[in-house]
């Protein structure tokens, strides 16, 4: 923190005073407060707050196929619940859904709050990552076999097996 200090009242001179103020401390007085003007020339300033606009900008869209009416997506939604024949399994299932997104977010908060726990648990899902690489990406015929492996699954979870 010192040499921080240090390097700082290096680069930066102090402004001299015309009057002079005693003061009865012991700690060093501060550098004076640095403002964008004195660090950066005018035309740098003036490109980066430039770039900064341009990144800002917008532009208005005539197109109506690219915005979503919001109508028609209620209307959808509407449509779908009252085509729903229990409405309260699917509430009710919606519901546990929730909650299990809720208890999930404690426990992996207070795994997180284990000091050492966080880090060996990236080590063990880099570990399964490079495995899932080498396994079923890496060479042709496994990203076959993974393809044929999710086509069974998605078979078996909408019943057309």
């Amino acid at each position: 923190m010192a040499a921080a200090a240090a390097a700082v009242t290096v680069l930066l001179p102090r402004v001299p005073t015309t009057t002079n103020v005693t003061r009865c401390s012991a700690l060093p007085s501060l550098p004076p407060r640095v403002t964008s003007t004195t660090l950066f020339s005018p035309s740098v300033n003036h490109f980066s707050v430039s770039r900064k606009s341009f990144l800002l900008q917008t532009r208005a869209s005539s197109e109506e196929s690219s915005s979503v009416d919001a109508n028609e997506l209620f209307t959808d939604l509407k449509e779908k619940w009252d085509a729903v024949e229990n409405k309260s399994t699917v509430l009710i299932y919606g519901g546990g859904a929730l909650v299990a997104v809720w208890l999930s977010s404690i426990l992996v908060s207070a795994i997180n709050s284990v000091p050492l726990l966080p880090k060996i648990l990236e080590l063990v899902g880099l570990g399964y990552t490079g495995w899932f690489v080498y396994r079923y990406l890496l060479f042709k015929s496994s990203r076959k076999e993974l393809a044929t492996d999710i086509e069974v699954l998605k078979k078996k979870i909408t019943g057309t097996e």
